[in-house]
């Protein structure tokens, strides 16, 4: 199995192939379609093997396709065929899960990423939840809107700063996690890390990429109901 990896981001596009020589990247940015980024790709995988491709996408994915458009890039890829533009097998999952699945050691993790916005995955018991936090309501805007790159540039980094520590304090205590991993370009900004918090890596993107593949997708399956209806059974103790 020879996968080749690529992480989709506001400002730039990765990729890898695990024992084919270091990641390469390019250029994104609000303009990129989704028929350029799989060009820039195989362009830029020249000279790789690969047999199937694993996506980190920014947006929400469901039965391993977007479902909603990326906010930072060009519209259009929702519908797309990305195993035929490929000429291979694709898994896609959100691209902040993508990381947050590489990064993981283990109990509940959650994982933020500070980037271009606010990518959002919590892990439990090695089972990957893909969350959107960061276009949920927070002060007189969003998440995104206080802890995104944006955000650092109207605000300064050391307010900025405050605004993550913050961020990070709100969400922690709502989903009470073993480990925080901070993860996205933007998390080499801080000068301190809060309390609970290790730094994660672009890298582990990659790593995800490869653990994507080597699990079949997982099967949700309902429990066999063993007792009678409720109904019935008030019948019977009468």
């Amino acid at each position: 199995m020879k996968v080749l990896v690529v992480d989709i981001g506001g400002t730039s596009v990765k990729i890898a192939a695990p024992g084919q020589g270091e990641p390469r990247k390019f250029e994104s940015g609000p303009a990129m379609t989704v028929r350029q980024m799989v060009d820039g790709v195989r362009k830029l995988a020249t000279g790789w093997q690969y047999d199937r491709v694993a996506i980190g996408y920014p947006g929400v994915v469901k039965r391993n396709q977007p479902v909603t458009e990326p906010h930072n890039l060009a519209p259009g890829w929702v519908k797309f065929d990305y195993a035929a533009a490929f000429g291979c097998p694709v898994r896609i999952i959100n691209d902040a899960a993508l990381q947050a699945l590489g990064s993981y050691k283990g109990g509940t993790m959650l994982f933020l990423g500070l980037g271009t916005g606010l990518g959002s995955t919590l892990v439990v018991d090695g089972v990957v939840v893909p969350m959107e936090l960061a276009h949920l309501s927070y002060r007189k805007a969003t998440y995104e809107d206080y802890v995104g790159v944006r955000a650092r540039e109207r605000l300064g980094k050391k307010k900025w700063r405050k605004q993550v520590a913050t961020v990070i304090e709100h969400l922690s205590a709502a989903f009470c996690p073993d480990d925080v991993v901070l993860g996205g370009g933007n998390s080499k900004q801080l000068t301190e890390l809060p309390p609970g918090c290790r730094l994660g890596d672009n890298d582990n993107a990659f790593t995800g990429g490869v653990r994507l593949w080597e699990h079949s997708p997982p099967t949700v399956r309902r429990a066999k109901a063993t007792r009678k209806p409720a109904r019935t059974a008030a019948k019977r103790s009468r």
